[in-house]
């Protein structure tokens, strides 16, 4: 017998189905690459994470991150869901309202806000980079958002440990009614190794100033319920423009309603230009997994 806790959780969502899944296995010292490869694998969710004692000082805990195929280096929705789990099984505290990270990334910081509201978790992303920004003419992005009436600004290629092409609609409804162009998006995101297509719009009247679709091409092709760290991306192509919506580099994300959930990020761009992705966390499943 090899019990552990394992706890499945619903990221950036006030009530379970709303959000992003996430499966997280504590006291997971003992198990090998191969192991967690096969548990991430078994669990079919986006990313399944594994929580180990820390060993650089200061650290919070230490978290290694997988898809079904392959150890992710970084995402958002991960390392706020496992935060929510480690406080809620009492292996952390925070310190001055932060808990720190340990991960293939470094030590990334989260900030934890018990507010009103309900507890919310944001963690600093590394640092987005634009790579390049293009004409929505240009013969490689064409294809790939001929579906989406394009908004303000140019679609651009931003780096944030993952490569999203981020792509502005002409308005909600717009961008929630597009059907889009899969083999477009996926041969987009072969030819310049990203994840694929970020679309947004900016919104009105509601409780949020963003809506986004998060489209990858590959390896798997798919809709993302929820992304951290491609929101991020996004924030930092924003603030690079001077466009960022909300008061004082804070704004809401609306996602995941075209494919059945109703998540909301929140996101904040810091004086120093950080960019701080977050939201509400709900745990669905508590249990144990016995693998060997």
């Amino acid at each position: 017998m090899a019990l552990r806790p394992f706890v499945q959780v619903d990221v950036f969502a006030d009530r379970p189905g709303a959000g992003n899944p996430l499966a997280v296995v504590l006291e997971a010292d003992g198990l090998d690459d191969a192991a967690m490869q096969a548990i991430a694998r078994w669990t079919r969710l986006p990313e399944t994470t594994f929580v180990f004692a820390p060993t650089r000082p200061g650290a919070s805990y230490a978290i290694r991150m997988f898809s079904p195929k392959r150890e992710v280096p970084f995402a958002g929705h991960p390392s706020v869901g496992t935060a929510h789990v480690v406080l809620e099984a009492g292996l952390a505290k925070p310190r001055n309202g932060l808990l720190l990270q340990e991960g293939i990334a470094g030590l990334l910081p989260l900030q934890v806000d018990a507010g009103d509201g309900g507890q919310r978790i944001a963690i600093r992303t590394p640092r987005a980079r634009l790579l390049e920004s293009v004409d929505a003419g240009d013969l490689r992005v064409a294809g790939a958002l001929r579906w989406l009436p394009p908004g303000t600004l140019p679609p651009a290629l931003m780096d944030g440990g993952r490569r999203w092409w981020v792509a502005e609609a002409a308005d909600e409804s717009s961008l929630r009614q597009a059907t889009p162009d899969w083999d477009a998006i996926a041969a987009l995101a072969a030819a310049t190794e990203s994840m694929g297509v970020l679309a947004f719009a900016r919104c009105h009247g509601s409780d949020y100033q963003i809506a986004a679709r998060a489209l990858v091409g590959g390896p798997a092709i798919f809709e993302d319920a929820a992304s951290g760290a491609a929101n991020a991306t996004l924030a930092a192509w924003l603030a690079l423009r001077d466009a960022l919506p909300g008061d004082g580099g804070r704004y809401r994300v609306s996602q995941g309603r075209e494919v059945g959930y109703d998540a909301r990020l929140d996101m904040q761009v810091d004086a120093d230009g950080e960019v701080w992705s977050g939201g509400r966390v709900v745990s669905v499943v508590r249990g144990t997994i016995d693998w060997p």
